[in-house]
């Protein structure tokens, strides 16, 4: 666990990023913004100055996961090139990565427990975020709408299977690389559509 100290400036910001690092340690279910704070080196009552409970730190923490998982994927599948099974795949490879990376994937993004939360920011990136989802399937499917969304789903279910399996340790012993389970998820992807 890192610990590094806060020094005045933008703590909302602070929490948001801190978040991120709690979520890829210790997961939504364990995520405590009790140890958020103790990353940042302030009271335990310092993160409600900003967000009234936990959460509201979690919406916040979801907005900015979808706006950057969405942007993250937009350049994946833009390096892709034109063909749009390879662009679908790279929404794959990418969301491995990003959640590997920064523990916020789609159980955060959509998590049941903030559907109470009203945060019109966070609506607007998740739905942007899906909505690009549904574009780059529609593009390498060409099916009717329902297929569309059974297909977005399918890719989800697997990109995120792969991510948990990693993030869990199950290739630990083998040693296989993140890239190479990024590789798997996008060739398990690109399956989905035959």
């Amino acid at each position: 666990m890192s610990r590094r100290g806060y020094h005045h400036g933008d703590l909302r910001a602070a929490l948001i990023a801190t978040s991120f690092e709690e979520l890829a340690e210790q997961g939504l279910p364990r995520f405590s913004v009790a140890a958020v704070a103790r990353r940042l080196g302030v009271s335990t009552a310092a993160p409600y100055r900003h967000f009234p409970d936990r959460d509201r730190l979690l919406a916040a923490v979801s907005s900015v996961a979808a706006h950057d998982l969405r942007a993250e994927i937009a350049t994946a599948a833009a390096a892709a090139g034109h063909d749009p099974r390879h662009r679908f795949a790279a929404a794959a490879a990418t969301y491995v990565r990003f959640v590997a990376r920064t523990g916020a994937g789609f159980d955060v993004i959509f998590a049941a427990e903030l559907y109470a939360v009203t945060d019109p920011e966070r609506t607007e990136r998740t739905r942007a975020l899906m909505t690009d989802l549904l574009t780059v399937t529609a593009e390498a499917c060409a099916g009717p709408p329902e297929e569309t969304v059974r297909l977005v789903e399918a890719m989800i279910a697997t990109a995120h299977g792969y991510t948990t399996l990693f993030t869990t340790g199950f290739w630990r012993r083998a040693g296989t690389p993140l890239d190479e389970i990024a590789d798997r998820a996008a060739a398990a992807a690109r399956s989905l559509l035959a």
